[in-house]
């Protein structure tokens, strides 16, 4: 499990990067409005968070008391390369705790403020968070560059031959293993630690 964990990290933090690549240091800072983040913001957000609550996340309490969202959402952000640089600091934080993780300490509770919470509970918030906030900066990158950037998803008008290309690509025990974190492909039998 923690070997998909990785890769589906791995996806959102590439996706990040492919964004990034496309981008002026001034449409990084652009926001809509005074009220909206800019992609400078949101990618200080991600990569602070990861540093503050993956540092010592076993012995700690994850929820660490020294976030503080007004500040990290209203400071003043810094260039394109000081933020990328924080970028991979926290993707790099991320990536050494998750490898400190086994199966066999995904149960296993972890402090989240006054709550507990098993790691794995926590992974997978988390692996949300980032997708949530990477969705938005892709999106914002996307107006930003309107015609002229590369699209990152899947073009539109031509999502069944790409998914039949993906699957023709894929190894079969590749696919059993890796289909789903619920289910095993072309079956109905739920993993055994999804059982109620």
């Amino acid at each position: 499990m923690k070997d998909l964990l990785l890769k589906r990290f791995r996806s959102y933090k590439d996706l990040g990067d492919k964004t990034f690549a496309q981008l002026s240091d001034i449409q990084f800072l652009w926001s809509y409005n005074s009220e909206s983040n800019s992609i400078a913001t949101l990618v200080q957000h991600i990569s602070e968070n990861m540093e503050s609550q993956w540092s010592n996340f076993l012995p700690e309490d994850f929820e660490k008391s020294k976030i503080n969202r007004e500040i990290v959402f209203n400071k003043d952000v810094q260039s394109k390369a000081q933020l990328i640089e924080g970028w991979e600091r926290g993707w790099a934080v991320l990536f050494r705790a998750l490898n400190q993780i086994d199966d066999d300490t995904f149960n296993k509770s972890i402090s989240v403020g006054e709550e507990k919470h098993s790691i794995l509970d926590e992974v997978l918030r988390q692996l949300s968070s980032y997708a949530y906030h990477i969705g938005q900066i892709t999106y914002i990158a996307e107006m930003l560059k309107d015609e002229a950037g590369k699209t990152l998803a899947i073009p539109k008008n031509i999502s069944e031959n790409n998914t039949l290309a993906i699957l023709k690509n894929q190894i079969p025990q590749e696919i059993q293993e890796n289909s789903s974190p619920v289910c095993f492909a072309k079956s109905d039998e739920i993993r055994d630690d999804y059982n109620l």
